[in-house]
Formats: C-alpha cells, sequence, structure tokens
C-alpha cells in the first residue's frame, strides 16, 4: 500500500491510501478483458461442465444396448443419435468427455512435473549436468512423439493409465527445453546473484526464487499443450490402442465409426466436432493466458 500525503493549510498531513493492483491482478484483468480468452475459458468451462455432471445430465444409459434401436439418426429421442449397438451418442459423449479431458490434463501434469525438474536443475547448475541432461532430453526429442507413444504402449499395454503415462514420457522434453531456456536468463539477474552472494541454499534460491519468475510462461504453455494429448488419445484409441472397452472416450467412439462412416455420419462426425471444439477451447483460453502472463506480448 502506496501512502500519499500531502500538506494542508493548517499544517496537518492529509494522508490517502492510494492502493497498488498487484502483477495477479493486472493479468486477471487483461484476462477478463480479452474476448478470444473469454470465447475459449466458455468452451472449457462447458466441456468441464458436461463431463463431471454427466451422470445427472445424460440422458440415457451411455452402456445401454438397445439392438433395437441401432444406427438411429438423431431425433426427438435421440439427440445425437444411437451407435451401432442402440447406445444414445449425446450420453456416450458426455461420458467420453471425462476420459478425454482426464488424458489431457493428466498428462499435461505429468510432462510438466518431469519437464520442469530436468529443466530447473539443467540450467541453474549448468556444465556437465547440463549437458548431460540435455542430451537426454535429445535423445527423447528425436522420436515423433506419437511413434514413441505407440512404442510404449506396444511394450506396456493398453489402458488409461498407460496412455497417460506413454504420452507423458513422449512429451516431457519440450518442457524441460522451455523451462531450462527461462532458467538461463533469471539466474543471471540481480536478486539470484544476491542470494548467492549472501549463501542462500541452492534448492531454496530455486524453489523460492526462480521456479516463481518462470511459472508464467510454464503457466502459458501448459494451457496451449492441453489439447495434444487429446488429439493424440483419439488417434490412439482409432487405432485400437488407446482406451479399451467398456471405458469410452471421444476416441474409442471414433474408432467403433469406422464401419459406419457412409451410412451413419453422426457416429463419425459429433465426436470429431467434440474434439475440434474442445482443442480450440484450450488454444483460445491459452493464447488470452498468454497475453496477460507475458510482457513481452503486451
Amino acid at each position: 500500500m502506496l501512502r500519499n500525503t500531502t500538506q494542508t493549510g493548517s499544517g496537518h498531513d492529509d494522508v490517502h491510501d492510494v492502493p497498488v493492483e498487484t502483477p495477479g491482478r493486472k493479468a486477471l484483468r487483461r484476462l477478463f478483458r480479452n474476448s478470444t480468452a473469454l470465447t475459449g475459458l466458455a468452451i472449457v468451462l462447458i466441456v468441464t461442465t458436461l463431463a463431471v455432471l454427466a451422470p445427472v445430465l445424460a440422458p440415457h444409459d451411455p452402456t445401454d444396448i438397445q439392438l433395437r434401436n441401432r444406427l438411429q439418426a438423431p431425433s426427438a429421442t435421440h439427440w445425437l443419435g444411437t451407435d451401432e449397438n442402440g447406445r444414445d451418442i449425446l450420453s456416450r459423449l458426455m461420458y467420453g468427455a471425462r476420459i478425454s479431458l482426464l488424458v489431457g490434463l493428466g498428462t499435461v501434469l505429468l510432462r510438466a512435473v518431469i519437464g520442469i525438474s530436468v529443466g530447473l536443475v539443467s540450467g541453474f547448475y549448468g556444465g556437465r549436468i547440463d549437458a548431460v541432461l540435455m542430451r537426454i532430453t535429445d535423445v527423447f526429442i528425436a522420436f515423433p512423439s506419437l511413434l514413441l507413444a505407440l512404442a510404449i504402449i506396444a511394450i506396456w499395454g493398453t489402458g488409461l493409465d498407460k496412455v497417460v503415462l506413454a504420452l507423458s514420457i513422449a512429451g516431457w522434453p519440450q518442457f524441460a527445453r522451455l523451462v531450462r531456456g527461462e532458467v538461463l536468463s533469471i539466474k543471471e539477474r540481480t536478486f539470484v546473484e544476491a542470494g548467492r552472494a549472501l549463501g542462500i541454499r541452492h534448492l531454496r534460491l530455486i524453489v523460492r526464487h526462480v521456479l516463481p519468475n518462470a511459472l508464467p510462461i510454464i503457466i502459458v504453455y501448459a494451457s496451449l499443450n492441453i489439447s495434444s494429448p487429446i488429439i493424440a488419445e483419439a488417434a490412439l484409441s482409432f487405432l485400437g490402442l488407446g482406451i479399451q472397452s467398456p471405458d469410452i472416450s471421444w476416441g474409442t467412439m471414433l474408432s467403433s465409426a469406422q464401419r459406419f462412416m457412409r451410412t451413419a455420419w453422426w457416429l463419425a462426425t459429433i465426436p470429431g466436432i467434440a474434439i475440434t471444439v474442445t482443442v480450440i477451447g484450450f488454444n483460445l483460453f491459452g493464447d488470452g493466458l498468454r497475453d496477460a502472463l507475458d510482457p513481452r506480448m503486451r
């Protein structure tokens, strides 16, 4: 709180409190003034709400097989139609959003934990430690991420946990390189040099001073990166190597729709639109976060 003092004619000080806007509040104000970010946030919130409240909002049991209703086009009874087993597409779409979002958020979180740890150590200590860690990172980057994930799943097997782990291992190097670059810049700043001169332990310097200054760019990159695992999971499930029945994801819905592309357009179109809209939502929100948090964008 800054205090503004003005001298009055009577010789007394008239003190006025002038509130200081913190960087966090400034970023939030810029974020909520950004129509692109608000559009993306609205999409993300709608998809998340449908996923969380699927047991309440879903009009039918997503696993209930009704062969007499198989391959019905969208109607008043089944708003988005039914699949080859007579199951309601809208209900399956809501439940599928749960796993697709879980894969996206879980993968990004695990990628961030691994990548931030490697990037902080590599950038702060430099020297041989940096050389070794970056060569390991280069080995992972040399493989296409989806191809590496396919190889890992082929070894470990399919399932939700295997998909998240495989996509995390394939994607952490990008986080590591990003964080390392930020740390190389931050550690040369005056406050870090002062901390070293005062004898502050390296771990405390990293956790209390270096990491918080790198967080804005990490948050922006993570928000933009959530859509990548969602698409990758859909691709893996489409190939039969991702989420397995009875679990439902948008990728498994696309996979089961392959045989009916010409006769039942809604089977592939609807989950495809859901994936596209969700990815656009996360990307728009990530762009807005970048504009709000990165001073170089202003």
